[in-house]
Formats: structure tokens, sequence, C-alpha cells
């Protein structure tokens, strides 16, 4: 078989690739060397985690805060079993999602682990042992990225896991330490901090989600601590050792030298993730990769084989999967020769903690770094009606803005439903807007977005109205 692009990797940045490239006119096919479509996201990651995070929120409020909004529920006890299985009936839906999108579209899906045999060939190796090889014009790797480790941690993926364990344990664990404080390890910690589990994350820098604003990390520090999660910070694994029952981990402070010792019947490793660049046969077309196994591309996101381009954790930059999708439209733009453009400052970053957090733009911290001369306008969530009526009183909106030109430079969040909020943030800074802009918006009245208006308004001559 003979198409104008092969895909290979069906998760968000592959899939989505595979359809604008459909929808542009070209034969496509897709390759995936898993059973079903949709990638780490759809299976293992994005949408199975939501799906647990959204079971234990609803759990927590029922054992929490139903009493106070007047609802007696009696004994609550948690089914895991059935959780598990809802999360998996959820994945199942998402999946079947993507089949239909692949028929619709016309796109021709492979099953097999794709690797390049010449830049316009590939061979698929199936699972019963046969290979095909397909010819194609152009190829878009979209392969993805795997949970990466510490050189002397060994996953087991019984007492000492990744993510992809985590989302499948038959019991709830009476105690979990999670090495690492990002994103995945806050988010799962969270998952079992409310069904009663004692967590305890170790985090080798000195915030938790270090990468976002570090406001941020020391309000989700605090609402993580209500949950009962203890933190180590600025703590280094040393060792990692399965016992059997327990695995006992060591860590050292980076301060001050000195030690500790936890026990807990798992590990959860979520130290990062690295692209999955492993036998794709990249050495017969002459790409090589960097240190960090990523391809390099150009501006076009093409590789150094003409015709061969890369999206999405495969390559620099953050590993969202947003991002990969607008990459593969990127991709698949650029191939039918149109002009796409992609602001990579304006990729906003989410963590589905309870509150959630979200960040887009500069950081101050960054911003300080420039020697950029900006303002900042800050305004809680235990100001706002709509918050205090829903007993979401945690967190904040900060907004920076150009000192003299009052352009919006960066908007970070954590509070109630933020995952959803800052993509007003992202329009107004897409549009170059200033803070005054968004602080003269009609926001209706009481909602969670009228926080961003009054952050605005408190980075325009600190001039808040419910502050």
């Amino acid at each position: 078989m003979k198409y104008d692009v092969t895909v290979i990797g069906s998760g968000p940045g592959g899939y989505v690739a595979a359809i604008r490239c459909a929808q542009l006119g070209m034969k496509t096919a897709i390759i995936e060397r898993y059973p079903t479509l949709g990638g780490t996201c759809l299976n293992v990651g994005c949408i199975p985690s939501k799906a647990l995070l959204d079971s234990t929120e609803h759990y927590h409020n029922a054992t929490h805060t139903f009493k106070t909004h007047g609802i007696e529920v009696g004994d609550i006890s948690v089914n895991f079993e059935q959780m598990i299985k809802r999360k998996g009936e959820v994945v199942q839906q998402n999946v079947q999602g993507i089949d239909y999108l692949m028929n619709k579209n016309e796109i021709t899906v492979y099953h097999g682990h794709g690797s390049f045999v010449t830049k316009n060939k590939i061979s698929i190796a199936k699972d019963d042992g046969s290979k095909e090889e397909i010819e194609t014009d152009k190829v878009i790797i979209a392969t993805g990225s795997k949970p990466s480790s510490l050189p002397f941690i060994k996953i087991d993926k019984k007492r000492v896991i990744t993510s992809t364990e985590a989302l499948v344990l038959k019991e709830i664990p009476k105690r979990m330490v999670v090495i690492g404080g990002g994103v995945i390890g806050c988010e799962l910690g969270s998952v079992y901090a409310r069904l009663g589990s004692e967590v305890t994350i170790v985090e080798y820098m000195p915030n938790l989600i270090a990468g976002m604003d570090a406001d941020l990390g020391k309000a989700l520090f605090r609402s993580l601590k209500k949950l009962g999660i203890k933190h180590y910070l600025n703590y280094g694994v040393t060792s990692v050792e399965n016992k059997g029952d327990v695995v006992s981990i060591t860590a050292k402070g980076n301060k001050k030298g000195d030690e500790i010792n936890i026990e807990a019947e798992y590990c959860l490793v979520s130290v990062g993730r690295r692209p999955y660049t492993d036998n794709l046969g990249l050495e017969n077309i002459g790409i090589e990769t960097n240190k960090r196994k990523q391809i390099p591309v150009d501006k076009h996101l093409q590789t150094s084989v003409e015709g061969v381009y890369a999206i999405g954790d495969v390559i620099e930059g953050a590993m969202l999967a947003h991002k990969a999708e607008e990459e593969g439209v990127f991709v698949a733009e650029t191939i039918a020769g149109q002009k796409p453009h992609i602001n990579y400052l304006l990729i906003p970053g989410v963590v589905y903690t309870w509150p959630e957090v979200a960040g887009v733009g500069y950081t101050e911290q960054q911003l300080k770094e420039q020697g950029r001369a900006y303002k900042s306008g800050k305004f809680p969530f235990a100001a706002s009606g709509r918050a205090r009526a829903s007993m979401d009183t945690d967190g904040f909106v900060k907004v920076l803005a150009d000192k003299e030109t009052d352009e919006i430079l960066g908007v970070h969040m954590i509070g109630p439903r933020i995952a959803d909020l800052i993509a007003e943030a992202v329009v107004a800074m897409e549009y170059r807007a200033s803070a005054e802009d968004i602080g003269r918006m009609s926001h209706a009245h009481p909602t969670y977005t009228e926080a961003m208006k009054e952050a605005c308004l408190a980075a325009t001559e600190n001039r808040a109205l419910h502050m």
C-alpha cells in the first residue's frame, strides 16, 4: 500500500495529525504498536487518572463537606474494584471514540511496531510474528514517551511502580511513598490520600510542581497538606529496596545532609517521562537523537531527513497532550503548503488536583531573571462569593502584566475549575490583551471567572473591587 502520510503513534498528537491530514485530502495511515488507539493519554495517562481524580473527589466531599451542605449520607465506604472498573469503562469509551474518528476520516489503521526501512518504507512488526511493509511519501513520528526512573531504582511493577501500575492497583495502600512532586506525583498522590492512604511525597526541588510559578507550588503544598499528605522537599532519594511486603526508601536532605528512611506498601516513581524513540529504525535513515533521546527538528518540525517530521513528547518542549495536538495540526497543514503557527509560550500547563492548578505565559521568576519591569495583581478565592457558596475558597488568580504597556505576560491560578478557567487567560494573551482590557469586560456573577477579572483589576492600579 502507498500513502501520502503515515503517522507512527496514535496518541493525541498522532491521531490528531492523522485526522488533519485526512481532512486536507491526504491518503493517511496510522500505526499503533498496542491493541488500542489513543496512546498513553487515553489508555494509561490523562483520561484514566482524571477518572480516578473525579471519583475520589466525590468520595472526599461525601465524607468531608456533604454534612456542612446539609446532606446526611450515613455510612460511606469505597468499592475500589468498582472505581477501577468505571475508570476502565471511561477509557474504553474514549478509545472507541478514536476508532470512530479513524473510520469517519477514512484513515487506515495498522497495529504493530512501526520502524523505518527507508524514509519512504515502513515495516510493521505484528504480535503474531508477521511483518508488513507500506510505502509512504511523508512520515510523522508521534511515538510519545514512557515513565522515567533513576539509575539505582528497579521498577518491578509490583511494589515499585510507575503511574501505569498506580492506575490498576488491586488494593488501597495503607502507605504510599511518591518519588517526585511534579504533576503526576501530586495528582496520583492526592487520589490515594483521599481514599485513606498515608501518602508521603519526596521531592528533590524546594517546591512542588517546580516548573510552574513558585506561588502555585507553595499554595498546592498547603492544600495537599490538608489531605494529610506528608512532604519532604529538597530531599534526594538515594535508595529504593523492595523487601517483599514493603518498600524501603532512603533520601538525603540537599541542605543539611540529614538522612530519612520511609517504608510503605508501594513506592510510586514519578520523576518525569522520557521520549519513546527506541527501535524505530532511525539509524536506517540517518536520524540521530540528542542526549535526552529526543529527535531534533527545525522550525517546521521536520527532522534532518526531508519528509520525516516529529511531534509531541519525542521532541523538545513540554510533554503535554495538547501541545502534541497543536503540533500534529501544525505539521499536517505544513505538509499541505499552509502557513500554521504555534506560540509555545501560550501552551498552558494544568495540574488536576483539587484545587486545580494552571499557568500560562511567563512565571514571576522568569520575569525577574529577564530583568523585565512588571506588575502583579492577585485575587484570592476566599473573597469570591461563588467560591464561598461551593466551599472552594483555597487558592487565587495571579496576573502579571508589563509595567509600561499593561500587556498580560503571565497568568497563574490555583482554585476551583482552574483547568477550564485558564483558557480565558490563553485567549487574552493570544490577542495581546492588557490587564485593563480584561478588567473592563463583563464577567457573569457569581462565577469563578470573576477572580480573573478582579486579578486584572488588581494589576491595574490596584483597583480590585471585592478585596
